[in-house]
């Protein structure tokens, strides 16, 4: 079973709707299952937390749903379950995150969430629209992307790992901008890969069959 988690930020029917083609395509039987039910989330074999608008709201949206917050922490922390966050589902997987003040995270992967700052005043912020990825790591879920594959964002923060091993890929925005981080059982796309076409249903197809 596959749960997406439904805390009133994200798009959650193009996701959904992404992760059915997907299964489809990879001759799957997984169950796509869009929940705000934290029993649900605690027994789910992959999780999928979505996110759009700002950091602090998307914190506030889980800490209502009463248990959400340790049904994620138990299944994804303590069972190993696999994980995917998606654009602020992501950056909720990093420690803090510096938007309009400071708002804990997860504190899975060690870092900050901070504003882009492209060194080019042409550029405009919120980054929007297509980009070219970057890989800087030969992780399992990168399988069949390549340097150069377009993916799309809507964002004007993007997280500061702390460790560079745990970031997998970048965009270049007027500056380095991180596009997917990864660790263990974690990954974590500031992209949508629902909206990537042909690149983000590759990612997602590799995280529905990666065993970490």
């Amino acid at each position: 079973m596959i749960t997406i988690i439904d805390y009133g930020s994200g798009n959650l029917r193009s996701a959904a709707k992404a992760f059915e083609r997907a299964v489809r395509e990879r001759g799957l039987e997984h169950t796509v299952v869009v929940t705000s039910d934290p029993d649900v989330v605690a027994r789910a074999d992959r999780i999928v937390l979505p996110g759009v608008g700002a950091f602090r709201d998307c914190q506030v949206g889980l800490n209502n749903l009463d248990g959400m917050w340790d049904a994620l922490q138990e299944a994804v922390v303590t069972r190993a379950m696999p994980f995917m966050g998606i654009c602020v589902g992501m950056q909720l997987m990093a420690s803090r995150s510096l938007e309009y003040g400071e708002t804990d995270g997860f504190g899975w992967i060690p870092g900050e969430v901070t504003a882009l700052k492209p060194n080019d005043p042409s550029l405009k912020i919120p980054h929007m629209g297509w980009n070219e990825l970057n890989l800087q790591s030969d992780h399992i879920l990168l399988d069949g992307l390549k340097n150069g594959d377009h993916i799309y964002f809507v964002h004007s923060y993007h997280v500061a790992a702390h460790d560079q091993k745990d970031v997998l890929a970048t965009v270049d925005y007027g500056g380095t901008v991180t596009a997917i981080i990864g660790k263990d059982n974690m990954v974590g796309t500031q992209f949508h890969p629902e909206k990537s076409q042909e690149a983000g249903l590759r990612l997602i197809g590799n995280f529905l069959t990666w065993k970490p």
